[in-house]
């Protein structure tokens, strides 16, 4: 039996990542619990025919009993599972389920926690890991694409010379009126509308009905909302839509040259935007193949490495995806469709969140085999590195940052990418022909 106040523990191995302990209070830590609670109890206690701070214990006993236990059971749990697990020499991961009976006084109160520990993970050979890297190339075919998406983007809309009818591609401003047995309904007015001729976005049949048309005409445009038209009250109803085409604009396209070039920014001329475009290109797919041969490495190393994940940390990291998908979300979705939605995402999440925890269990392991350490210098560096990129002062960023209590979470990621370099600059790397 636990003596007095103290905590004795029976460990046991459910898996290898859950720990089940038998803990047991000596009764003199349980006798103290409970005159400590009757104690705190009595001063505020009311009780008909006694006054206040005088209520003998065995009357407190009587009326108040059971709800005094239930919290000495959450005081002698709070109190000695610290110890517990530290005598077991445990690192929990999750908060442990606890089950226990009823504290009573003068006897030893014993109670059982069950916690999930961080598994012993036995890493591979670290160096020499197979692994990928894509190919950096920016093909001429591709450069000019890019280009002309650049010239497209550059693209202005310019009115039409007086008479010109409108025509499928040109750009249309226009008022509108419409009327459903006369009378308009709520939806069928605008004003200053832009209408791009067959893009099909308006009511089927009411595009078709302005080519031709000319810059200052009037329209009577007449058509029939679809029988699954979205608004219950229009659908299969005629219309008449009185309109007004107040301008005609065409599309025009710059031609890719100097003129262009310039236009863009502090260009010289064309050949100054192309080398700029395919250096920019470059960059973007230099960065897109180191984070290949990232993944690929992890691959590799997690192949080659099997140990258990806890099913907490794996459900700890799935609610807070599905935590900030709701905050993001819940403005803009009905209530019931959303919580459909994560319902779905739930099970289709849960597959990326034990390989996101199964990741970072092994660049974890890989940190503590390599004695890789953060230093000050390298936090504030990093930290002045996220405020630059946010456009935030460094000194606010910082003090937020450690009011908030982030630091560890961003020690904790440059140690994993200080892992993760590690392994790459070690890995077996092959060149793949993907771009």
């Amino acid at each position: 039996m636990a003596e007095q106040g103290a905590v004795r523990v029976t460990t046991s191995e459910e898996s290898p990542v859950v720990r089940r302990l038998e803990v047991e209070v000596g009764k003199g830590r349980v006798n103290k619990a409970f005159e400590r609670a009757y104690r705190d109890l009595a001063k505020r206690a009311q009780v008909k025919g006694f006054r206040k701070g005088k209520v003998p214990r065995a009357v407190l006993e009587k009326m108040f009993g059971p709800q005094v236990r239930e919290e000495i059971e959450r005081l002698l749990v709070t109190e000695s599972l610290g110890e517990a697990v530290e005598q077991a020499e445990i690192r929990p991961v999750t908060e442990p389920s606890i089950e226990g009976g009823t504290p009573e006084p003068d006897a030893a109160y014993t109670y059982t926690a069950v916690i999930e520990v961080k598994p012993a993970i036995e890493l591979p050979e670290l160096t020499g890991l197979p692994a990928q890297k894509p190919a950096v190339e920016v093909p001429d075919q591709e450069l000019l694409e890019q280009l002309e998406r650049i010239r497209e983007g550059q693209a202005q809309l310019v009115e039409e010379p007086e008479d010109t009818p409108a025509a499928e591609g040109h750009h249309l401003k226009i008022d509108f009126v419409g009327r459903i047995d006369g009378e308009t309904f709520e939806g069928g007015t605008g004003s200053d509308v832009e209408v791009e001729l067959g893009t099909g976005r308006f009511i089927p049949g009411f595009e078709e009905q302005l080519v031709g048309a000319k810059a200052g005409e009037d329209v009577e445009i007449r058509v029939t909302f679809p029988e699954d038209y979205g608004a219950a009250e229009l659908a299969g109803k005629e219309a008449v839509f009185a309109t007004h085409l107040a301008a005609i604009r065409r599309r025009e396209v710059p031609e890719l040259d100097d003129e262009l070039a310039k236009d863009l920014g502090d260009f010289e001329d064309l050949d100054a935007l192309r080398a700029k475009v395919r250096e920019d290109m470059s960059a973007q797919r230099e960065n897109a193949a180191e984070a290949a041969l990232r993944q690929s490495v992890l691959d590799a190393l997690i192949e080659r490495t099997e140990f258990d994940v806890p099913a907490g940390l794996i459900e700890r990291r799935l609610e807070g995806q599905l935590q900030r998908a709701h905050r993001e979300l819940e403005s803009s979705v009905p209530h019931d469709q959303l919580h459909q939605q994560l319902d779905a995402w739930r099970e289709q999440w849960r597959p990326r969140a034990e390989r996101d925890v199964r990741e970072a269990l092994l660049l974890e392991a890989v940190s503590d085999a390599r004695e890789i350490e953060v230093s000050e210098e390298e936090l504030e560096a990093k930290m002045e590195e996220m405020a630059e990129a946010q456009g935030i002062d460094p000194q606010r960023w910082k003090q937020a940052y450690r009011q908030g209590e982030l630091v560890e979470a961003l020690r904790v990621q440059i140690k994993d990418e200080k892992a993760l370099a590690f392994l790459c600059s070690e890995a077996k790397i092959a060149e793949t022909s993907d771009t």
